[in-house]
């Protein structure tokens, strides 16, 4: 091969290192809040009807008000790590396992299809499909 030939290939895998590394680091900004502006909050608490059978957003408490054991609490849920809600007894192996923080995209793909997303996980929801309902839920979690 050509000198001229690797250097290209060396850049080439540069950029894609470079590129994988920026898009990891758009996952992980709990900041973020490019899906949630496309959303509205008002529309977003009436999504949030599915998911509040199992979960609350009440501040200062660990889990649902309804049943604990079912589902943790998603007050402040940006930037906290998945799985790491410490009072909560019931994650799954998946979750307790999971090396990433929420955060509107990670949570826009968990919404869509949970299993799917992380396989192995114990939430029975089929999820959300239509992606504005899913802006506009982000919009409502921002909130709380």
């Amino acid at each position: 091969m050509k000198p001229v030939g690797l250097a290209f290939l060396a850049i080439l895998l540069l950029g894609q290192m470079t590129g994988s590394a920026v898009l990891a680091e758009q996952e992980d900004d709990a900041a973020d809040t490019s899906l949630s502006a496309k959303g509205d909050a008002d529309r977003g608490r009436r999504v949030f009807f599915k998911c509040k059978a199992c979960h609350s957003l009440e501040k200062n408490k660990t889990s649902s008000t309804a049943n604990p054991e079912i589902a943790p609490n998603l007050s402040n849920l940006f930037g906290r790590k998945a799985g790491g809600l410490p009072d909560f007894p019931s994650y799954s192996a998946a979750l307790k396992d999971a090396d990433f923080i929420w955060t509107e995209k990670r949570l826009d793909q968990w919404i869509k299809s949970p299993n799917s997303m992380l396989v192995g996980n114990k939430m029975a929801f089929s999820g959300i499909r239509k992606e504005q309902d899913r802006y506009d839920l982000l919009a409502y979690l921002r909130q709380k």
